[in-house]
């Protein structure tokens, strides 16, 4: 994707106001009108259309009861929260499992990363094809296959079984690196400020997508939070906050409602509304798995952080509701797909449906639990990090098989300044110790 294409910002723009309740009629037919002028649209057009489109937006409230201030965001939240849970005594190992086990589903996502060609329909045919049926190790990618299918040019050749030798560097695990970093350096106290000025002193710009590359280019622009998540940023709902979660919950284990809170100050350098909500989620799962007996637990707690009303709690509820009445998991997804058709593959109210319903259905397995992620489609890296961490939290080292882990070894490969081929028995050490220091 070109992100100062103007002709994809304003797409995006548009979808992203259809989808929040806007009427953008006027401006789709006058986006459509410079298009079908002499040579088509100019970049000045393009860039008064943005413009306008912006400033509309800005000038109304949505139509949807979906806030972005964390006072009127915990307004919403349900009041059925359990509170704080003591730490449990095997912290140490869950904490590792679930750094562990975000690595994993990463790597086990990554060689499938393109929502649009890798449907569930696609995925399916392909573990059929390659014989690994349940899918429960890495893709093996055999060169028949390869032939018939578009796996990740730029990473099957690291991602896919076999031919791992440690791990493959992404921002699903950049993020939880550098906002450790964050809370090493400025504590639990730390501010939306203070991630952004991390950002910029050690994170490569070119290593940014979406709603992250639009905030970076904003802060340098002199843009503050959460003033920076907003200008030529029609990614502000998308997943890139929820990838950024698992930390906040790793340092407050047992207690979601800090977790959220924490999530919060970062979520609104780049995103509002459900790209909030999605982030704060994540991280209360993450906390609430430490002392959950259960997916479903953890999940049940997670929900209590999720605004009321907000199409995140929709789809979260769906989710719930399907398995309840005992629907299938490819049968909760159809309806997921349907649901929010026309939602980007990127877009965060659809991937935290695929995340619920992965956990749900794969509960009491690690591998069933980022297996069913993955093979949901949509974001499969970003979501198969998460489900593994929450899966990894829950099942302890002892249940992730050896197999995921040992090809993997314990060092990570980071685009984070100063932290590539770090160890993840460090990074757990050291996330240990801020949680000692916030307790």
């Amino acid at each position: 994707m070109d992100y100062d294409d103007l002709r994809v910002l304003i797409t995006h723009e548009l979808d992203q106001q259809d989808q929040t309740g806007y009427d953008t009629t006027t401006l789709r037919a006058a986006l459509a009108q410079a298009e079908g002028g002499a040579g088509g649209a100019h970049d000045e057009t393009l860039r008064a259309l943005l413009d306008r489109a912006q400033a509309e937006c800005a000038a109304a409230p949505s139509a949807l009861n979906e806030p972005s201030d964390l006072e009127e965001i915990a307004a919403l939240w349900p009041s059925d929260h359990r509170g704080v849970s003591p730490r449990p005594q095997d912290y140490d190992d869950r904490l590792l499992a679930g750094w562990r086990g975000r690595v994993i589903g990463n790597m086990l996502g990554k060689p499938v990363e393109e929502g649009v060609y890798w449907t569930r329909e696609r995925l399916r045919d392909y573990v059929r094809d390659a014989g690994a049926e349940p899918l429960s190790d890495y893709f093996p990618a055999p060169a028949h296959l390869r032939e018939r299918y578009e796996l990740r040019a730029d990473n099957w050749a690291e991602t896919t079984l076999g031919s791992i030798d440690g791990s493959s560097r992404d921002d699903d695990v950049d993020y939880t690196i550098l906002n450790l970093h964050v809370l090493e350096r400025y504590g639990l106290g730390f501010t939306s400020d203070d991630v952004a000025k991390q950002w910029l002193h050690l994170l490569p710009y070119e290593q940014t997508y979406t709603a992250e590359r639009k905030a970076y280019k904003n802060l340098v622009n002199g843009v503050r939070p959460p003033g920076s998540a907003i200008p030529d940023n029609p990614f502000r709902e998308w997943i890139g906050a929820l990838i950024r979660a698992d930390v906040f919950g790793y340092v407050t284990p047992g207690d979601p409602r800090r977790a959220a809170e924490l999530a919060y100050r970062d979520a609104r350098v780049s995103h509002i509304a459900n790209g909030i909500y999605a982030e704060q989620w994540a991280a209360a799962l993450v906390a609430a798995a430490f002392t959950s007996a259960t997916a479903r637990e953890a999940l049940d707690q997670a929900r209590c952080y999720v605004p009321q009303g907000s199409r995140t709690a929709v789809a979260l509820d769906h989710v719930v509701g399907a398995f309840d009445a005992g629907r299938s998991w490819d049968e909760t997804l159809t309806e997921v797909d349907e649901r929010w058709a026309g939602y980007h593959w990127v877009h965060a109210v659809n991937n935290v449906a695929v995340i619920a319903a992965a956990l749900l259905h794969g509960e009491g397995s690690f591998t069933r639990s980022i297996a069913l992620t993955v093979l949901g489609g949509l974001d499969t890296d970003s979501n198969g990090a998460t489900s593994g961490s929450v899966a990894g939290i829950l099942h302890g080292t002892a249940g992730i098989e050896s197999h995921w882990w040992e090809p993997i070894g314990d060092r990570v490969r980071s685009a984070v300044f100063g932290y590539d081929e770090i160890s993840v028995t460090e990074l757990a050490r050291r996330t240990r110790a801020v949680a000692d220091d916030g307790a």
